[in-house]
């Protein structure tokens, strides 16, 4: 095959193709057959600065795949040869697409440039690329990590010593790594921060006892363990800005300022609008954003609500009906809020914020839906209440009257009065079905843009949703609180790359899928260089348009993968 010139004398333009020359049994001559067409060189030039040169390369890449394709191994098999403790002849590939995105980030200059003033034996970029690899591949402990190691095309040329060593150093560099990575994915994705995105969750411990960080708090799971608290804050492309851990019986609306203050020193970020919910809609917080020159969107809880907005709420007057499923009011509210002055004194002080409220049917139902379940355990509770006590009543207890409980047992006692299901109570919950309302002191923006910025905080509750499953950050069994910061760092990085991916299939794929994936692809030795491939799909094949990786091969020697490998770490 060659990059086949045509000049034609009446124009003076020449064509480019790619052809290749054959024989013509019939006519017993040697013909050429065009393989591509390209173009006219002076077309050509608008797109490329020398034509000729670039499918010069394009024609011998193409002739190297078809001799490839036509090419034919043999491969002896010694049917006697058996399998020995430790072989390890099957190996990982999908992580391919993670290191491009790692040294994208330039993680690994971050790391060999920190270790040089270290004195350790070990190549420390390469422990917390196996941590990382591992907690997107198939999240476990760090010994378990430890033992996956020799099944990566990887130097993996250190101890499961070294790796608990590895995390207290990592510990150290955390708030460093977060500001690295927002300047990497500034430039590598086009991060603003004119709008952040915050919320708190919490991770358990299976380790009963307590310390400065290990508290028991308000679970969101609900379980009795003691847990760490983690502030997040992402941006709208969903992916995570900076993360800071608190101890686990902190108020989440106490841990907004500090990382706000933070995040506005280190990162060198002006004024920001916080998007979060009604857990961080306090006065201490508004006044917090308003006296920086900051601004906020915060939802409004409606049910704990004072009588004037209640009664705002449910007056028709002023609605807009948008089709038959969706209504929305707003107006522009003086909010009196409470704050310590300077004398440690309360202040009252007035903020003007506009206040939307909404009503969809969609949620009308869905907020029925979700408290059927509850409705039915109440009911049957009323039936049988023997068969509850205090724990598993929870849920339903707040629809049923008359509910004593022994304080010894938690078992339900009847003896005086027998438990009755709350009619009141559901029809006055059920009225507030349907309705939000979002408070805001962007008074300018409409209430349309208001709600849309207010829905991307869906993402944030996403990413906790993949920190918890995908990637399994909890339950935490370490107990040293530099290894902790490690584990949740390591995480961090973790969550990040995934989410870029994300970002860079336009959110086509989600996080579970896309990892899923990636998992499959994995390869067998079958020859001493050689390795064959067993899966692909829509998302595997897609990645070489993304990342320019190629994973639909079903063979490759161990040089070939290197060499894609190699090409991963071109940052």
């Amino acid at each position: 095959m060659y990059l086949k010139k045509a000049f034609h004398s009446k124009t003076g333009r020449t064509y480019l193709s790619a052809a290749t020359n054959f024989y013509d049994p019939v006519r017993k001559q040697s013909r050429t057959r065009t393989i591509e067409s390209f173009g006219y060189v002076d077309v050509l030039e608008k797109i490329y600065p020398d034509p000729i040169e670039h499918f010069t390369s394009v024609v011998e890449k193409m002739d190297a795949e078809e001799k490839l394709s036509k090419s034919i191994d043999q491969i002896k098999i010694n049917r006697a040869a058996t399998l020995t403790i430790g072989n390890m002849n099957r190996k990982y590939f999908g992580y391919a697409a993670l290191s491009k995105i790692y040294h994208d980030l330039e993680l690994h200059t971050f790391f060999v440039n920190r270790a040089r003033n270290l004195n350790i034996e070990y190549i420390l970029n390469n422990v917390v690329k196996l941590l990382i690899f591992e907690r997107l591949r198939d999240p476990a402990s760090k010994k378990k990590a430890f033992e996956n190691k020799d099944r990566y095309f990887e130097n993996m040329d250190f101890s499961l010593d070294n790796v608990y060593g590895a995390l207290s150093i990592i510990a150290k560099y955390r708030d460093d790594l977060q500001v690295h990575l927002h300047n990497k994915v500034k430039a590598l994705c086009g991060r603003t921060t004119e709008l952040v995105y915050y919320d708190v969750t919490n991770y358990y411990f299976e380790i009963d006892e307590q310390d400065d960080m290990k508290k028991k708090g308000v679970s969101k799971e609900h379980r009795p363990d003691p847990i760490i608290q983690m502030g997040l804050f992402m941006d709208t492309m969903g992916i995570p800005i900076s993360y800071k851990l608190f101890p686990g019986n902190t108020n989440d609306c106490e841990t907004v300022r500090p990382m706000l203050a933070e995040l506005k020193r280190e990162y060198d970020i002006g004024r920001v609008i916080i998007v979060a919910d009604k857990g961080n809609n306090t006065a201490k917080n508004i006044n917090y954003h308003v006296m920086r020159g900051d601004g906020y969107v915060y939802s409004q809880t409606v049910r704990g609500a004072h009588k004037e907005l209640k009664d705002y709420v449910f007056d028709e007057d002023g609605y807009t009906w948008i089709g038959d499923d969706y209504k929305i009011k707003s107006r522009i509210y003086p909010r009196e809020i409470s704050v310590v002055g300077n004398d440690n004194k309360p202040v009252k002080k007035r903020i003007d914020e506009k206040q939307i409220i909404f009503y969809s049917r969609d949620y009308d139902r869905r907020a029925k839906a979700e408290r059927e379940p509850a409705l039915l355990k109440a009911m049957e509770l009323v039936r049988d209440p023997g068969k509850y006590n205090r724990a598993t009543s929870y849920g339903a207890a707040k629809y049923v009257k008359n509910l004593e409980y022994d304080k010894e047992t938690g078992e339900i006692i009847t003896a005086n009065k027998r438990p009755v299901f709350d009619e009141a109570k559901l029809r006055e919950e059920e009225k507030f079905d349907g309705y939000y309302a979002i408070v805001t002191s962007e008074l300018d923006k409409s209430d349309t843009e208001i709600i849309e910025i207010y829905r991307g905080l869906w993402r944030i509750e996403e990413s906790f949703k993949i920190t918890k499953s995908d990637l399994k950050t909890r339950p935490i069994y370490l107990s040293k609180q530099d290894r902790i910061e490690s584990h949740f760092l390591i995480c961090f990085m973790a969550l990040a790359i995934i989410r870029i991916l994300q970002h860079q299939f336009d959110g086509k794929y989600s996080a579970t899928h896309i990892l899923d994936s990636l998992r499959k692809i994995e390869c067998t030795r079958v020859d001493k260089n050689l390795y064959i491939f067993d899966h692909v799909d829509e998302i595997s094949l897609a990645l070489k348009d993304v990342l320019g990786v190629d994973f639909s091969k079903e063979f490759l020697t161990l040089k070939e993968i290197k060499n894609i490998l190699a090409d991963t770490k071109k940052s």
